[in-house]
Formats: structure tokens, C-alpha cells, sequence
């Protein structure tokens, strides 16, 4: 179902519901990965990502379609994460200026839901070095295939900016595999 016909029939009271489980059935599960590269713990990602579906539920009605709907949902799912991140290390007592790596890494490494080989825990572990805009950049870029206009659009950030933040991020991930042989 196209975004238009979703939003369209959300607005009608009486298919509002059947939107929404469209909307899920399109957005959900793209959403959840893209939480759970940033916050990692998969109870973490599944409450975060209830979140932002009851945000998109409140909200969608107010939706003013000057963007594409998947862009305005993953701005929630961003704002959401980070939002989260931030209460966590204040939870934690880790400075707002200490990057994540020390507790992301604990989380990562005790994860009974992370399956992957050691060479994408080498990875996981690689993008927790990088700050947390550089490592939103790269995940939306390298997993989730966005091009860059679409990710200026969900980050409110210029094209050359996020094309700078990718390229550092990249040399960044080289370096860490490079070190830690």
C-alpha cells in the first residue's frame, strides 16, 4: 500500500486502525533494526520502538506531508533513540560528553540476541568508537542504503556534512579492524 492511501485512510475515523496495521506492516520492522543499531539490546530496541509507534499514533493526523512519510518516521525513531541513549547514560552516570562505547559495548558483548559472526561483532564493536551522529550516518548509509538527501532530510543536516560524517566514520571503522587485528 502506498504511503498516500495510508495516510488518507488514517484521516477517515472509521479505517483508522486498518491504516495504522498497514503502516506496521510497512514500517515496523525497518524501524526496530534501525533502533537496534543504535541502542543494541533487543528489550531496549523492542520498548523504544513501541514508543515511537505510540508517537506515530498520536501524530500521524498531524503529519503535513512536506516530506516523504518513511523520512518523517525515521526522524521520530532518530529523536527517539537519541532521547533514550541520553536517558540512559544519565541512569548510568556517564557524562553527556563520554561517548557510549564503555556501557553499548557490555550491552553488545552480554546481547543473547546477537547472533552474528566475529567479524560483525568486530564491526559492532568498531561503529561504538564512532560518535553518535557519525554512527547514525553510517547505519542509515551502509545498512539501511538510504542515500543522502533522505538521510539530510531525517537528520536536518546538509548533504556534505553527512557525505564528511560517513567518509570519517568509514576511516574510522578501517582504523579500529586495522588495530585490532
Amino acid at each position: 500500500m502506498e504511503d498516500a492511501q495510508i495516510i488518507s485512510m488514517f484521516a477517515d475515523e472509521s479505517t483508522r486502525e486498518a491504516a495504522f496495521k498497514h503502516l506496521l506492516n510497512k514500517y515496523q520492522q525497518k524501524i526496530y533494526w534501525h533502533v537496534r543499531r543504535m541502542v543494541l539490546d533487543h528489550d531496549d530496541a523492542d520498548d523504544v520502538t513501541q514508543d515511537i509507534f505510540v508517537k506515530i499514533w498520536r501524530n500521524l493526523d498531524k503529519f503535513r506531508e512536506d516530506s516523504q512519510l518513511y523520512t518523517w518516521l525515521y526522524r521520530i525513531a532518530t529523536n527517539e533513540c537519541i532521547t533514550f541513549l541520553n536517558k540512559k547514560k544519565q541512569k548510568n552516570n556517564v557524562s553527556l560528553d563520554d561517548d557510549n562505547s564503555s556501557y553499548l559495548s557490555d550491552t553488545l558483548a552480554d546481547g543473547s540476541y546477537f547472533n552474528g559472526d566475529k567479524a560483525q561483532l568486530k564491526l559492532q564493536q568498531a561503529l561504538l568508537t564512532l560518535p553518535e551522529k557519525q554512527r547514525l550516518v553510517f547505519n542509515m548509509k551502509y545498512f539501511e542504503d538510504l542515500k543522502y538527501d533522505e538521510i539530510s532530510q531525517i537528520l536536518g543536516t546538509s548533504v556534505g556534512a553527512l557525505k564528511a560524517s560517513y567518509h570519517l566514520a568509514v576511516k574510522k571503522i578501517e582504523h579500529f579492524f586495522n588495530s585490532h587485528d
